[in-house]
């Protein structure tokens, strides 16, 4: 049987930022529940009193703050080493039978040069190689036969060492992307492990980007 409770829960759980915006009370529930009242009583079929409605609200805010505080933060302000590189380019390649031939030349490149930065990930149709710009002509000439469809440059980047237990709480990764995203960062690419992260940014941004990872500690 469906009651106020369980509509209300549902409907924010598909809003991200309103459910965030609950839990950390910045949001005026009596204003919302007058939002929110002709989709809930459309679910349940009958008119509900706004009252109903605000106390749901208040039930799940306070859930939501307890649940944020509660796991997310705590393993956050274990957050390790944040380190930053700079001169970054970013390239996008189509996929082909024959680019993970040039890739590997382009390791043997960059193999006895421990101040180049490289990362690469693929796709189901795109290769991605973010490198240090002073390897750019060479990325150009080994892939001159590939089909490049993006490059980006004068990027940064901002890696963050997490502790072991991130793999097991949820939301940790939506937390600090929506922060980031409050704060209108533009993120060009995002690269994981298990235990760490990798954002890429624009070096206008990467100030602020830092800032606002490094802020998460003290939350």
């Amino acid at each position: 049987m469906k009651t106020i409770s369980s509509v209300v829960e549902q409907y924010i759980k598909k809003k991200p930022f309103l459910q965030s915006a609950l839990a950390q009370g910045i949001i005026n529930l009596t204003s919302l529940s007058r939002i929110v009242k002709p989709e809930i009583e459309s679910e349940l079929g009958k008119e509900i009193r706004n009252g109903a409605i605000v106390m749901a609200l208040k039930r799940l805010s306070d859930d939501l703050e307890f649940r944020a505080t509660h796991k997310i933060l705590k393993v956050l302000k274990n957050i390790g080493e944040i380190t930053v590189r700079s001169s970054l380019t970013d390239y996008t390649f189509l996929a082909s039978d024959h680019i993970l031939v040039q890739q590997a030349k382009l390791l043997e490149e960059i193999n006895d040069n421990q101040d180049v930065f490289y990362t690469s990930s693929r796709g189901v149709n795109e290769i991605n190689i973010v490198i240090s710009n002073i390897m750019d002509k060479t990325v150009e000439q080994l892939f001159k036969n590939e089909k490049c469809t993006q490059k980006a440059e004068d990027l940064s980047s901002i890696t963050v060492k997490l502790p072991a237990e991130n793999v097991s709480v949820p939301g940790i990764y939506y937390f600090i992307f929506q922060r980031l995203a409050w704060e209108g960062i533009v993120l060009y690419e995002v690269i994981s492990t298990t235990n760490e992260f990798t954002i890429l940014v624009n070096d206008e941004q990467v100030d602020i980007a830092f800032k606002t990872i490094k802020d998460l500690k003290s939350l």
